[in-house]
């Protein structure tokens, strides 16, 4: 296993010390740019349309509600990369690595608007739901089918296998320290309580993730606001000494800037998912009048996933002074010693148990989109039943393996998995810039959105959005795009 992990970190740092780095920031810039900062300019329309009456609620007799198809993909998002990852970044590159987080969520909100607009446009009905995703836009909008099956292949084993076993190696970690539990006897917990939610269905994952995601996320906020607000006098120094350390004389001097950076962005990345590929999948799936809709409130999950809770999480690491300890916490047990040092013992069993709701439902929404991706590349009972009994064995796996290992091995697969969309998401960004000008023509009349394949005229592959099939009551003619 030490062997493993040594060739894993090896091919980690050049993936992400000289390439996704690079591609990363890069293209986040670059969409940044052409789309006008969208990220930034539409924020109170991500809230219009998240808590519209048509979000919450689906009008048709498919797919999920634009708010439950939010849950999910927030489900993966909020997890443990906003608890544990942010420790491991703040022990590792220490408290600069969190600016290079930030800069992440961003830049790769412009990313995540663009791939999660894509999965609504190239999106494929089925029976009683919608599946769409990068493989889907490969395939429909590139013409490219094997691009599509390559990226299927990597995201089914990134998240239903690898990022599982990161979750329940959380989970285990976190109860070790709060109640002593050894690692397997927590594995066989996770394993069975997994396993009766996957062999549920979509639906049972969708209401899953709606009630738990609001839920878990608002009561950790609430404590996470409440340390802070116990340690107000500090927080400018703490974000001083994030900016300082991100730009320091120290860490440039100390050749120590490289690996800050690096181990932020790949937390960054873990925790929001921006330009992963992953979220377009739970996009896909919302029944909505625009695919825009979709691609604005992808990009506020991007936002409150690392602006806000991954910024909580760690501010209150840096006032415990926990994260400076040479061979001390890691992870988990890191976040746990700061809440200890700041309200108290109790605090680490409530991490362990936020922790557990937060790893529990990423689980549940990572399963899904290797579910939906094996679909695309064949549609077989055989082969999905393989896939399950798969994600069951990485959970109980995760739950006895080391730290190092699980981490590594994400580490290395969401990078492959990251450069493919993006590649595929730069080809066909022109179509989401068209699409959202056809939204914005339409706001600016006073109208609520809708979309036919004709307001794109020359682009294939939209069939779903032919006049005769497009979702919502008015089916009336509509005015050509911009006319």
């Amino acid at each position: 296993m030490g062997l493993l992990e040594s060739i894993i970190g090896q091919f980690n740092n050049i993936l992400w010390g000289y390439v996704l780095i690079i591609v990363l920031l890069g293209l986040g810039l670059w969409f940044s740019i052409k789309l006008n900062f969208a990220q930034f300019r539409l924020i109170p329309e991500m809230f219009r349309v998240l808590f519209d009456k048509r979000s919450i609620t689906a009008k048709g007799k498919k797919g999920t509600s634009a708010f439950q198809a939010f849950a999910i993909s927030t489900a993966s998002r909020v997890g443990t990369g906003n608890l544990a990852g942010v420790a491991a970044a703040v022990a590792t590159g220490g408290p600069g690595a969190v600016f290079w987080m930030w800069l992440v969520a961003v830049l790769g909100g412009a990313s995540s608007f663009i791939e999660s607009t894509l999965a609504q446009i190239f999106k494929t009905p089925e029976k009683n739901q919608y599946r769409g995703g990068p493989a889907y836009y490969m395939e429909k909008g590139l013409n490219n089918r094997t691009l599509g099956i390559v990226f299927a292949v990597t995201i089914t084993f990134t998240y239903g296998l690898v990022f599982s076993s990161v979750q329940s190696n959380t989970i285990a970690s976190a109860f070790e320290r709060s109640f002593n539990l050894d690692g397997w006897v927590l594995g066989l917990i996770l394993t069975v309580i997994v396993a009766s939610i996957i062999f549920g269905g979509l639906s049972r994952v969708a209401q899953v993730t709606q009630y738990i995601v609001p839920i878990m996320a608002f009561f950790y906020i609430a404590l996470a606001l409440y340390v802070l607000f116990l340690n107000i006098g500090q927080v400018p120094d703490m974000f001083g000494l994030i900016f300082s350390s991100a730009f320091g004389f120290r860490e440039f001097a100390g050749g120590t800037v490289g690996g800050m950076i690096m181990i932020g962005v790949q937390r960054g990345l873990f925790s929001n998912e921006a330009g992963m590929g992953s979220a377009p999948n739970a996009a896909a799936t919302s029944e909505v009048t625009h695919p825009v809709k979709q691609g604005l409130i992808q990009t506020l999950g991007v936002f409150i996933d690392t602006l806000i809770i991954c910024s909580a999480t760690a501010t209150i690491i840096l006032f415990s002074g926990e994260y400076a300890n040479p061979g001390g916490a890691e992870g988990i047990q890191l976040t746990q010693m700061a809440f200890e040092n700041e309200i108290g013992q109790w605090a680490s069993i409530f991490i362990a148990v936020a922790i557990f709701l937060f790893a529990f439902s990423s689980i549940v929404g990572n399963y899904y989109y290797g579910e939906t991706n094996i679909e695309f590349i064949h549609t077989s009972k055989k082969w999905m039943l393989i896939y399950r009994f798969g994600v069951l064995a990485m959970v109980m796996f995760g739950a006895v393996a080391e730290f190092g290992l699980v981490w590594s091995m994400a580490d290395m697969t969401m990078g492959i998995m990251a450069l493919i969309n993006l590649y595929a998401i730069f080809l066909l960004s022109k179509i989401a810039y068209a699409a959202l000008k056809d939204y914005m023509i339409q706001r600016k009349r006073g109208e609520d959105p809708v979309f036919y394949q004709d307001h794109l005229p020359g682009v294939k592959g939209m069939e779903y959005w032919k006049r005769t099939d497009a979702v919502g009551d008015d089916k009336k003619d509509y005015e050509e795009y911009g006319s």
